[in-house]
């Protein structure tokens, strides 16, 4: 299992309506991450710069880069771009951050 860790970006003024969104998770959604091997997923939001900072488990073999390609996650996608800052595709614009400290 590794865990992996990013950061978005949430526009001012959403935080109310994107934890809503995410408190009703799309089964389907929910089911197509977890197909993909991904595990205790969470999302912290960061008041003063609105970052979002992103974590969740994945298996060894773990399929989370095709994840993109799904219809699913492209159909979420749209439903949140509104929200976030976003790639061209609707995709949210991320960056991975690097582990540099983890006490089991």
């Amino acid at each position: 299992m590794r865990r992996v860790a990013f950061k978005m970006k949430l526009k001012p003024g959403f935080l109310t309506e994107y934890k809503k969104r995410h408190d009703e998770i799309w089964p389907e959604l929910a089911l197509e991450l977890s197909k993909a091997g991904i595990t205790d997923y969470s999302i912290f939001y960061d008041e003063e710069t609105h970052a979002l900072f992103a974590v969740q488990k994945q298996s060894e073999s773990s399929t989370a880069d095709l994840l993109p390609q799904t219809e699913i996650v492209r159909k979420w996608w749209s439903f949140m771009a509104e929200m976030m800052e976003v790639n061209p595709d609707n995709s949210p614009v991320t960056s991975s951050l690097a582990e540099v400290f983890h006490q089991k």
